[in-house]
């Protein structure tokens, strides 16, 4: 179970704060209970030690913790050659790696240690590679191909490229996805993230038509209780209507 497995790794779950889930070392303890299951023994080490490291207020060894999850589930993504019901955990564990890498990016950054985005654009790398794994399945029938994990992937790593100003490198995520054959059946709420960054995106380009066509999209598809992301899409809809004539 896919979601259920999600949780167990989820930095945000409940079972995070459970003082006896968070645990400095966890590698012997794990490797004896979970290793015919290798390499997950690795990751759920990994997750424990993050646990602790949150408890700790050390967002920098949460990182390092969450980049060794996200490696180490890229490595069990590519032993799964005909199922995708590992996407659920895959989505929030890089969810979880761009979190703590905005963490300890601040962290380093009060301390007088490293360079703003520095963890962020190492981050995407380590995305990067579960991305690669997934647009490259072409061995499953659809509706078990990793391609559905694409989009997701592509809405994460836009958030990291526009806060670190790398929007050039969206170029390629988007012509992946606008080449792709499920382009239009991914879910509803990733469509509307991926439409309103590539809206953004081509409004900073002057391609304003693309811009309205794409940001109206994503105002239009919007769920109607999220006003937040509502106002967040016409923060860049209303001066492109008033660009275009619209």
């Amino acid at each position: 179970n896919g979601e259920a497995c999600a949780e167990l790794l989820s930095a945000s779950h409940a079972h995070a704060k459970n003082k006896k889930l968070q645990l400095e070392n966890a590698e012997a303890l794990c490797s004896r209970f979970l290793r015919p299951l290798s390499p997950w023994d690795e990751s759920v080490a990994a997750h424990l030690r993050c646990c602790w490291a949150a408890a700790q207020d050390d967002p920098v060894t949460c990182y390092s913790c969450q980049t060794t999850i996200v490696q180490t589930f890229n490595r069990i993504l590519q032993t799964h050659k005909e199922d995708n019901w590992a996407l659920p955990v895959m989505y929030v564990v890089i969810a979880d790696l761009r979190t703590f890498a905005n963490r300890a990016d601040s962290a380093q950054i009060r301390s007088g240690r490293g360079k703003p985005g520095e963890l962020l654009e190492k981050a995407a790398d380590c995305i990067m590679s579960c991305f690669r794994v997934c647009v490259s399945d072409t061995r499953s029938t659809l509706d078990v191909s990793k391609k559905w994990g694409t989009l997701p992937i592509v809405n994460s790593l836009f958030k990291i490229y526009f806060k670190t100003n790398k929007m050039q490198l969206c170029k390629p995520l988007i012509r992946a996805i606008e080449s792709s054959n499920i382009k239009d059946n991914f879910r509803q709420s990733h469509l509307v993230t991926y439409k309103y960054y590539v809206g953004r995106k081509a409004m900073f380009d002057n391609d304003y038509e693309k811009a309205e066509e794409y940001l109206s999209y994503a105002f239009d598809h919007c769920y109607s209780y999220s006003e937040r992301n509502q106002r967040l899409v016409l923060v860049y809809l209303i001066p492109v209507k008033m660009m275009t004539g619209c």
